[in-house]
């Protein structure tokens, strides 16, 4: 497996200033935010490590050039809009910005991309299961054409009162995962495993490795810890930011022991990436990168560098 980070913890740097941090520190890949241009719209969304929309040519040469000299390669383009917004215009533009970094990752020479299902999160599962219908079988048939990977993170982008009362992806579960690989069976479309999000949900994150061993196209490292004072205070009605926080590997409640245990039987050797949240690291960019040498130094117990 290599070993990498999700860029969009460093939205402060530049693509070089990224790529410089990981090939400093040992790690061979890095997942880059690839958002358009513009004002972030919530928290790790909006960083934009390569722009899509200006990529021509030299620049793509160059983005290669320099990965190849630092020697890092991207494990992942990421993009993570609601593409099943209930505002048309919202999720065509969501829709149409997923196809072009489809098309990035594709020119680069990469096998994947990661993004979310979306859902409009006024409606219910059978609502958005239609749109779902409606809406990505285009979609994987580009990404077939491009022979690119689309990992859907299982977020349910349900924290705060914003998100309330379902959250904005439908992709939170095994029962969801079986639906939506039934209606588009293709081999182009899995899943960017990420056990932390199981945690709050009180689930078991194990099993899905082995049930969904050939979906799961790349894994992102978080953890999570369940605060039961504040869960036993407000209940399980309450926006999950009031009973959980998001922590750096090793730091939660995850048992990555378990994981990687998992992941080895089902001999997966892809890309690995921490997906640092972790509030309490992040005061200043010295902290953010402390956070990912932290998390790196911790999972190399489970993981032998390349």
């Amino acid at each position: 497996m290599k070993l990498g980070f999700v860029s969009a913890i460093l939205e402060d740097l530049s693509f070089e200033e990224v790529i410089d941090f990981a090939s400093e520190n040992g790690f061979g890949c890095v997942e880059l935010a690839c958002w358009p241009k513009g004002k972030a719209e919530r928290r790790y969304g909006g960083v934009t490590h390569i722009d899509i929309d200006t990529l021509d040519d030299e620049k793509l040469g160059y983005i290669k050039g320099y990965l190849t000299r630092k020697n890092v390669v991207p494990s992942a383009l990421g993009y993570y809009p609601n593409p099943l917004d209930g505002d048309k215009e919202r999720s065509d533009f969501f829709v149409g910005h997923i196809l072009k970094v489809i098309d990035a990752a594709a020119r680069l020479g990469l096998e994947n991309m990661n993004t979310f299902i979306g859902r409009d999160h006024t409606k219910n599962l059978e609502y958005n299961l239609d749109r779902f219908k409606e809406v990505w079988p285009s979609i994987v048939k580009h990404a077939e054409s491009k022979k690119i990977k689309i990992g859907i993170e299982n977020c349910p982008m349900y924290f705060t009162d914003d998100e309330w009362p379902s959250g904005k992806n439908m992709a939170i579960s095994p029962s969801v995962w079986r639906q939506m690989f039934e209606i588009i069976p293709s081999d182009h479309f899995g899943l960017n495993y990420d056990p932390s999000h199981m945690i709050w949900q009180q689930m078991d994150y194990i099993a899905p490795i082995y049930e969904f061993k050939e979906r799961i196209f790349h894994v992102h490292l978080k953890d999570a810890k369940l605060l039961p004072d504040k869960l036993n205070d407000v209940g399980i009605l309450a926006t999950p930011n009031e009973y959980h926080a998001p922590k750096l590997p090793g730091l939660g409640d995850v048992d990555w022991g378990r994981v990687f245990s998992a992941l080895t039987d089902i001999g997966y050797t892809k890309s690995i990436v921490i997906e640092a949240e972790d509030r309490a690291y992040e005061d200043s960019l010295e902290s953010i990168k402390r956070a990912l040498r932290q998390s790196r130094d911790y999972v190399r117990q489970f993981v032998v560098p390349e």
